[in-house]
């Protein structure tokens, strides 16, 4: 987007708004949203004043702005309903999903700023090249279950399949990815650390009960699971509520100093050999 190119248009009539089937609705309050316009060469805030009807989320009014005063504003979105996680964006400085966050959370008559996930590179506006996380997980070596029984079938315990349930609500919002300092401030660390997203796929593998893999010295060595210090940022912002640093982190954590650093576990792995194969390539 050229710098010279005004970021407002001529705003529409006040106290109504046309939707996109052409009718017209009563509106009850005029707000202000400052958007990041831009591209991979620069960028700029710019301030766009729509009416919004109450009980709407900041994604409403985004594609209110790009109905009426920029069709040209690139946002990536597809539920709208907090399931697809597409529509992740940094509202007022937090890292949210724009379909579930209320505007009446914001302070009547005050901006409201959306700018970018900052972690990922920009493609355009509010889109971001999230493709790091989607490299990191082919490289998850995949499940490997243990032979079947003699009948044929495969037995768990029921405490087995509920410890994992958690992590399986995942959304891939990368909402984690996107707050996690280790990335965040240190584009140098993401070619050998896998993130929080990544850590709870590594979790729901590790805890699966048919599982046969060892990805601790994957874990350890190249996923760079050592660099993360628990500050537990990406547990607060996740959507679905998943404890992230809990329940998928520390328990990869402790397997691995386990294996390490423990050496009375270390001597009777050596002695009983579990038979688990080592992964110690990021290739299945």
């Amino acid at each position: 987007m050229s710098q010279a190119e005004p970021c407002a248009r001529a705003a529409p009539e006040p106290g109504r708004a046309v939707t996109r089937e052409g009718t017209v609705t009563q509106v009850r309050v005029s707000v202000t949203m400052r958007l990041w316009r831009g591209d991979p060469g620069g960028g700029a805030l710019c301030d766009y004043s729509v009416p919004a009807q109450e009980g709407e989320v900041v994604l409403d009014v985004i594609h209110r702005v790009q109905a009426t005063l920029a069709p040209d504003l690139a946002v990536r979105w597809n539920c709208k309903a907090g399931k697809c996680g597409s529509c992740s964006a940094e509202v007022n400085g937090r890292p949210r999903l724009m379909c579930m966050t209320r505007m009446s959370l914001f302070e009547p008559g005050t901006p409201v700023t959306v700018m970018p996930l900052r972690t990922f590179p920009i493609v355009k506006d509010l889109v971001t090249d999230v493709s790091f996380n989607f490299e990191m997980a082919r490289r998850v070596p995949a499940l490997a279950p243990r032979p079947r029984e003699a009948d044929g079938t495969h037995r768990m315990a029921q405490r087995d399949i509920e410890r994992p349930q958690e992590l399986h609500r995942c959304i891939e919002c990368f909402l984690c990815q996107d707050v996690c300092h280790v990335i965040r401030d240190h584009e140098e660390n993401k070619e050998r650390f896998a993130g929080p997203r990544l850590f709870v796929r590594y979790a729901e593998l590790e805890m699966h009960p048919l599982d046969t893999r060892d990805r601790r010295p994957l874990l350890r060595e190249q996923m760079g699971l050592g660099l993360c210090n628990i500050t537990k940022c990406c547990t607060e912002m996740c959507p679905e509520g998943i404890k992230i640093t809990d329940n998928a982190i520390i328990p990869l954590k402790e397997r691995v100093v386990d294996a390490y650093f423990d050496p009375v576990a270390w001597l009777g792995r050596k002695i009983l050999r579990r038979g688990r194969p080592r992964v110690d390539s990021q290739k299945d």
